[in-house]
């Protein structure tokens, strides 16, 4: 498994949030796991993020998590993302960025939010897709 890198350390405010926002993500990524419209591996990835530079051991523990670790460790592994997981992640974000667009009246927030989906969406498709054996 990859590990943490070395040499990031944040200050006390921002370690808790970090540690903070890590463990909303791996409650929403288990319960992702369970309910089928809430993708796991970004959240198990964000996770891993905001544990790397706030805390070695919790990082560890989830990328060698023998349930959790296997969701993230191909991209954590620099092997790419399942297909499957990439169109599932760009599909729940267009709906989601398209009821929103509904529901916000605000043409600039609108803006905004198709721009972020447009280059997330860049982001995903550009990620090395994780060939998985047939």
């Amino acid at each position: 498994m990859a590990s943490p890198p070395s040499g990031l350390r944040a200050s006390r405010p921002l370690r808790y949030t970090l540690l903070a926002i890590g463990w909303l993500s791996v409650v929403l990524g288990v319960i992702g796991i369970f309910l089928p419209v809430l993708p796991t591996t970004p959240f198990l990835l964000l996770a891993a993020a905001c544990f790397a530079r706030s805390s070695p051991r919790f990082y560890r523990w989830l990328v060698s998590h023998p349930r959790l670790g296997p969701w993230i460790a191909g991209y954590l592994n620099g092997e790419g993302i399942p297909l499957k997981g990439k169109v599932y992640a760009i599909a729940l974000m267009w709906l989601g960025i398209g009821f929103s667009c509904y529901l916000v009246p605000l043409p600039w927030a609108r803006g905004f939010m198709l721009t972020s989906a447009v280059l997330v969406s860049v982001y995903i498709v550009r990620q090395k897709t994780l060939r998985q054996p047939e």
